[in-house]
């Protein structure tokens, strides 16, 4: 069988959405809280691409799949530094938070947070951030990793085209999910052409994961760091069901990789896309 039908971590893991799935509840508890209390990055446009790519949406996911597990395999340790904030508003007036932590990562999934500052509303601070620390502790679990994964079972991919980005060259696909599920989610990915690596997602979940949640908005945008890539800024917006909304930024900084082997490349070269390539297929 293929890898990523057999082993977990072949499937391309999607844990940055699980966390803000977790963060859309726990946000929403923010709400109710307040009520008592009170009684970039602009979307580049893939449509004018003619032709088609070299690959199609299943080879690229494929080689996404494969090269997931390598880097997987390869990444053993890092720390790096996160700033969470949050803002609140709506009718009752705004309400913010903002917490700095350090992060350690362990293979296989485990993460150790240290929070180093705290600011703003302690409501926020306590019912909403130390909550999304807590969700993101229980994430690695491989039950949810194969809910959420990037794979045929779970989503169908439709190749939309190719954009120059800050990365290079990236191959685009539009995510739509198989089922209504909390943990799925439809919206486009942007796919590294060299590296096989999800480099930015834009996405909505399919289910809303709270009553309170009327509407959530993820963009994320990735880095390389060595040979890995990794989130670099997250912006969240979630509709209130009472009226309001709810922005949740992350920012990634300080990343230090203190053990990491090789990274495997793919056994066959992949059709890498260039100028030339897409030109000679117009």
């Amino acid at each position: 069988m293929k890898p990523q039908e057999t082993d977990p971590r072949a499937t391309i893991r999607t844990t940055k959405m699980l966390r803000l799935l977790a963060a859309f509840g726990v946000l929403s508890l923010v709400v109710p809280a307040i009520l008592r209390q009170s009684a970039g990055a602009q979307q580049p446009d893939a449509s004018s691409l003619p032709g088609q790519a070299p690959l199609t949406a299943e080879q690229v996911i494929h080689n996404l799949a494969q090269m997931n597990l390598h880097r997987d395999q390869a990444l053993h340790a890092y720390h790096a530094t996160r700033t969470y904030q949050v803002e609140y508003h709506g009718f009752w007036g705004t309400r913010s938070a903002e917490i700095v932590v350090g992060v350690t990562y362990l293979s296989p999934g485990k993460k150790e947070f240290v929070i180093q500052s705290e600011t703003g509303s302690k409501l926020i601070t306590d019912r909403v951030l130390k909550k999304l620390l807590e969700a993101e502790r229980e994430e690695s679990r491989p039950e949810i990793e194969q809910q959420s994964a990037l794979t045929d079972a779970n989503h169908r991919f439709t190749l939309i085209g190719h954009e120059n980005g800050l990365s290079g060259k990236a191959y685009v696909l539009e995510v739509e999910p198989r089922r209504k599920d909390k943990f799925l989610y439809h919206g486009r990915i942007w796919v590294d052409a060299g590296d096989f690596a999800v480099v930015r997602l834009k996405a909505e979940p399919t289910k809303t994961p709270s009553f309170w949640t009327r509407k959530a908005d993820i963009d994320e945008v990735y880095t390389k760091v060595s040979d890995f890539w990794l989130p670099a800024r997250n912006h969240s917006v979630v509709a209130i069901r009472l009226g309001g909304h709810a922005e949740l930024t992350i920012e990634y900084t300080n990343y230090e990789i203190t053990d990491a082997g090789h990274v495997t490349r793919l056994a066959t070269s992949p059709t890498i896309l260039t100028a030339a390539t897409a030109r000679a297929q117009e």
